[in-house]
């Protein structure tokens, strides 16, 4: 893990009791995903991944992981809807059985009161796709992810068997000042995100998105190591 200082930051760090706090300081740990997680899972949690999701950023900051893409499986429907979520910044992976190297920063961001997250993939032959999305500290469950054009989605956090594990609880659009719900009839299906320790720097990650009737559409994992 590499963090490139700020020249400034501010000296307090509150913590609400009812979800995390958006103030950011210069202490070591931030208390945010913490929270979401609650104190029982929390301490289930590897030392390596309570690090890693307690590093405190401030502007500024970034934060680099690199590591290889191992197996990307889209089913049919899944990469028709790969395809067309091109319109709102290619949020999924793009090329079933895509492997190879990958990077993934993450910096801190005030203005929408969390944390941008860049993922790069490698392509062969081709640009690598890039991945842009922000991880808000807001909404119903006190974490959202929005991927670009109003969309997002609002996230579960928990351990599970010792792995930190985001779940997906409920799509939307943001126009303007408006937020809408996707009918859950036409919802792609549930995204799972998994974050599980392997020892020594090393942690893997694994995304499915599974669709209640149709299965798995979309899968991927991939290993990082910390820098």
């Amino acid at each position: 893990m590499i963090a490139l200082p700020a020249d400034d930051a501010p000296q307090t760090v509150p913590l609400s009791e009812e979800r995390p706090h958006l103030e950011l300081g210069d202490g070591v740990v931030d208390l945010r995903f913490r929270a979401l997680v609650g104190e029982v899972g929390w301490a289930r949690l590897p030392v390596a991944v309570q690090r890693r999701f307690s590093k405190r950023l401030v502007s500024g900051d970034v934060v680099l992981y690199a590591g290889e893409v191992l197996e990307t499986r889209l089913s049919r429907v899944g990469w028709l809807l790969s395809f067309l979520a091109r319109a709102i910044g290619a949020p999924l992976p793009l090329d079933d059985g895509m492997t190879g190297p990958t990077t993934v920063a993450v910096m801190e961001n005030a203005g929408l009161g969390g944390q941008s997250w860049t993922r790069t993939y490698a392509r062969a032959g081709r640009f690598p796709q890039v991945i842009h999305s922000a991880k808000c500290f807001s909404g119903p469950t006190g974490l959202e992810e929005h991927v670009g054009c109003g969309v997002g989605m609002s996230l579960a956090v928990a351990e599970e068997e010792g792995a930190l594990v985001f779940r997906s609880v409920r799509y939307f659009l943001t126009i303007g000042r408006l937020r809408v719900l996707v009918p859950r009839l036409i919802e792609p299906g549930t995204v799972e995100v998994v974050h599980r320790d392997k020892g020594g720097g090393a942690f893997q990650f694994t995304l499915a998105l599974r669709h209640r009737r149709l299965g798995v559409l979309i899968a991927q994992t991939a290993r990082f190591r910390d820098l």
